[in-house]
C-alpha cells in the first residue's frame, strides 16, 4: 500500500527531481516507510511506500530484468503467489518477493489485458520504453484512488489531488458541474473532480498515453473498461448449497487476505459484515484477532456492545474508542486528506477508528461491500414495498394513506419507524428511478431551485447532476435487470466506490494504515450478484442467505438485530454544542460571497434544522464541507 505519482512531459523535456520530491512528499501519510524514483528524460515515476510485503526486497518504482519496462504500485495482489509461478514457468525470471513484480512481469506477458489476471486492489503506472506508452490501471471495485490532468505540456498523475495541485502549472478553478454533482450526491464521481480539467480514472478501467503524436498530432490517449459486475446467468442451487458456496469463497478470500508480513487486525462495527469477516479470520489465524472498534455517547448510534458481543464469541483481542462532539476538531485534517468536498459524516468515526487501530497494527480488514452484495440497505426493501404500493389504486392512496403520511412529524429519531414512513409516502407514488434519486440524494432537486444563485444556475447551461444516475438507471433496466438487481448494480457503479470506497481510503491511509475487504474480492461479488434476488432479500429481510450463512459463526443477537450503519449525530451535535458554529460557518460574510446561494433560503435552511423543526442534517453537513473545503483549497 502506497502513495504514487508521475510525470509524462509531451514535449520530451527532461522531468526535474525537484518537482518529483514536491508531489511525493504531500502523500508521505500514504508511505512512511521509504520513498524511491525512477526518472529518464520526459517520464519520472515515484512512490511513498507503506511496506507490508516483501519489506526488504519490495522497494519501488520496480522494473523488469533488462529495465525496459518499470512500475509504480498502489495497493495489494492477492494471488501473486499463484500469478508468479505461471509466469515463471513462460520464462520470466523474479529478483524481489513481491507482488509489485508479478504486475510487471504480467504487463510484459499480457499487455494491458494483464489487469484481468490480478486479484485484489490496485493503482498503478508502468512505463513501457520499447513503446514509449504510459499504461495506468484501477482495480474493478474502486478501492485505490487515481487522479490525473494535463499542465504546462506534462501529463500528470497521483493517487490523490493533493499531489496533483503541488505542481506549479496547477490552476485551481472549480467546476461547476462537479459542484452539482457533489451537492446532489455527497461526492464527485468520476472522471470529474471539483477542479476544471483534472480527472479520475473510474474502477475497473485503463488508460493508455503515447509519447508521440498519434494522427491527429495530438498524444494518444486512450481510456476503456475491462470488467463489469454480471447478474445474469443465475446460478440454480438450493439455499443450503448456496450458502456453502457463499462461505467457501469468503473464507478464501480471508484467507487470501491475511497473508502479511506485518501485524493485522481488523475492523469490528458490530454489524454482519465485519462480525463474519472476523470469525472467518478467527478460524484461519493461530492467535487472537485484533478487533477495533468506535462508539458514541448517543446510544442511538452506539453499537459497541454488539461489537462486544462478536468479540467475546471469537476471542479476538479487543480495543474501543467513544467519539463526542469535539472530534470535529479533526475536519480541517480530514478535509485536506479528502482534497475535495465529500458529504459522508462517517469520515469522522472512519477516521479514528483507523487512527486507534493504527497504534496496533499496520493491516486491517473490514466488511465493506456486504450490503452491496447481499441487498443490506433498507432503502432496497423500500424499493420493492414501494413497487407493491403502486398497485393500490391512485384515489385510495392520494385520499386515504398520503395524507396520513403528512401528518407524522418530520423531525424525531433518525431511524424511528415513523420517520421512515413519512419518508416512505413521500416517494412511493414516484417512478422508481425518481424515488430511488430522492433516497440517496442530499440537496433535492427543488431544494437546489430555492437554494442555488442566479449565477450558480447559469454557470451549470443546463447541466443537471440527476441526469448520471438517472440515465445509468435507464442503461440498467434496458440490460433486463430486475428491481433489485438494478438498485444493487446502480450502488456498485455509484455509492460505493465514490462514498464508502473513499471513505475507507482516505481515513485508512491518512494514519498509514492498510484496509482490505474480503466482501469486495472480484469472486466473491461474482458469486453474489448471480445469486437469485430471492437469496439477499425475503420480504422484508435483508441480508438473506449471509444471515443463514452466519448462523454457523456468530451470536443469533448479531443476525436479528436491525441494520443501524456507521452514522455519527452530527444532527444533534449541530443542535447543541455545535449550533453556533455551524451557524457561524454557513452564515458568515465570507461563506455568503462566495455567490452559489441564496442568501435568505440557505438561513431559512439553517434555522429550519438548528430550531428542531425538520431534520436538515444531511444537507447541512454537505454546505459545512463545502465551505470547509473552499477554505482550505480555494482561500
Amino acid at each position: 500500500m502506497c502513495g504514487i505519482a508521475g510525470i509524462l512531459d509531451l514535449q520530451a523535456r527532461p522531468v526535474e527531481l525537484a518537482l518529483m520530491h514536491r508531489l511525493c512528499e504531500v502523500l508521505a501519510h500514504r508511505g512512511p516507510d521509504d520513498e524511491g524514483y525512477y526518472i529518464t528524460g520526459p517520464v519520472a515515476l515515484g512512490q511513498r511506500r507503506l511496506a507490508i510485503l516483501d519489506l526488504a526486497g519490495g522497494r519501488q518504482p520496480m522494473s523488469n530484468e533488462d529495465g525496459t519496462v518499470w512500475i509504480t504500485f498502489n495497493g495489494e495482489i492477492y494471488n501473486f503467489r499463484d500469478l508468479r509461478a505461471r509466469l515463471e514457468g513462460l520464462g520470466h525470471r523474479f529478483a524481489t518477493r513481491s507482488d509489485t513484480e508479478v504486475i510487471v512481469h504480467a504487463y510484459e506477458q499480457y499487455g494491458p489485458a494483464c489487469v484481468k489476471e490480478l486479484r485484489g486492489m490496485f493503482a498503478f503506472a508502468v512505463w513501457d520504453q520499447p513503446r514509449e506508452t504510459l499504461f495506468l490501471a484501477r482495480d474493478r471495485a474502486g478501492k485505490k484512488p487515481l487522479f490525473y490532468t494535463e499542465m504546462d505540456g506534462q501529463w500528470v498523475f497521483a493517487s490523490e489531488l493533493q499531489a496533483l495541485l503541488r505542481h506549479p502549472g496547477r490552476a485551481r478553478e472549480v467546476d461547476w458541474a462537479a459542484l452539482d454533482d457533489y451537492l446532489t450526491f455527497g461526492y464527485v464521481p468520476a472522471p470529474k473532480t471539483i477542479f476544471r480539467d483534472v480527472h479520475k480514472l473510474p474502477p475497473a478501467h485503463w488508460l493508455t498515453l503515447r509519447l508521440r503524436p498519434g494522427e491527429s498530432g495530438g498524444p494518444k490517449v486512450h481510456v476503456e473498461r475491462y470488467w463489469q459486475l454480471a447478474y445474469e446467468p443465475k446460478v440454480r442451487l438450493s439455499e443450503e448449497d448456496a450458502a456453502d458456496g457463499l462461505l467457501e469463497v469468503l473464507r478464501e478470500a480471508v484467507r487470501l487476505r491475511i497473508i502479511a508480513d506485518v501485524p493485522l487486525g481488523a475492523l469490528l462495527s458490530g454489524g454482519i459484515d465485519s462480525s463474519i469477516v472476523v470469525a472467518l479470520m478467527s478460524q484461519l489465524s493461530d492467535r487472537p484477532v485484533k478487533t477495533f472498534s468506535i462508539g458514541f455517547d448517543d446510544q442511538e448510534f452506539n453499537e459497541l456492545s454488539h461489537a462486544r458481543r462478536v468479540a467475546e464469541r471469537c476471542g479476538t483481542e479487543h480495543h474501543e474508542l467513544i467519539v463526542r462532539p469535539n472530534a470535529l476538531e479533526v475536519l480541517p485534517t480530514l478535509v485536506r486528506h479528502y482534497g475535495e468536498p465529500y458529504a459522508d459524516s462517517s469520515a469522522i468515526p472512519s477516521y479514528y477508528v483507523a487512527k486507534l487501530t493504527r497504534e496496533h497494527v499496520k493491516v486491517a480488514l473490514n466488511g465493506d461491500g456486504g450490503d452491496e452484495c447481499f441487498a443490506g440497505y433498507e432503502r432496497y426493501a423500500g424499493g420493492l414495498a414501494a413497487d407493491r404500493y403502486g398497485r393500490i389504486p391512485a384515489v385510495v392512496r392520494r385520499l386515504a394513506i398520503e395524507p396520513l403520511g403528512r401528518l407524522i412529524p418530520a423531525g424525531g429519531p433518525r431511524r424511528s419507524r415513523l420517520r421512515q414512513a413519512r419518508r416512505f409516502l413521500e416517494v412511493a407514488g414516484q417512478p422508481a428511478s425518481q424515488r430511488y434519486l430522492r433516497w440517496v440524494s442530499y440537496v433535492q432537486t427543488t431544494e437546489k431551485a430555492a437554494l442555488y444563485s442566479r449565477d450558480f444556475r447559469e454557470q451549470l447551461a443546463g447541466h443537471r447532476g440527476e441526469s448520471w444516475l438517472l440515465e445509468m438507471w435507464e442503461q440498467l433496466t434496458s440490460a433486463g435487470l430486475g428491481p433489485l438487481d438494478r438498485m444493487l448494480a446502480l450502488d456498485v457503479e455509484s455509492y460505493l466506490p465514490y462514498d464508502l470506497l473513499v471513505k475507507m481510503d482516505i481515513a485508512t491511509m491518512a494514519n498509514s494504515l492498510e484496509a482490505r475487504s474480503p466482501f469486495l474480492d472480484h469472486e466473491v461479488m461474482d458469486f453474489c450478484a448471480r445469486l437469485p434476488a430471492g437469496y439477499k432479500l425475503r420480504g422484508m429481510q435483508l441480508k438473506y442467505l449471509l444471515k443463514k450463512a452466519g448462523k454457523r459463526l456468530l451470536p443469533p443477537e448479531t443476525l436479528a438485530r436491525r441494520k443501524m450503519g456507521f452514522g455519527v449525530p452530527v444532527g444533534n451535535w449541530m443542535r447543541g454544542e455545535l449550533r453556533s458554529w455551524a451557524e457561524d460557518l454557513l452564515l458568515s460574510p465570507r461563506a455568503l460571497k462566495r455567490g452559489y446561494f441564496q442568501p435568505e433560503a440557505l438561513r431559512q435552511l439553517v434555522d429550519g434544522h438548528v430550531e428542531g423543526r425538520e431534520d436538515r442534517s444531511f444537507e447541512l453537513w454537505a454546505l459545512l464541507w463545502l465551505e470547509l473545503w473552499h477554505q482550505e483549497f480555494m482561500d
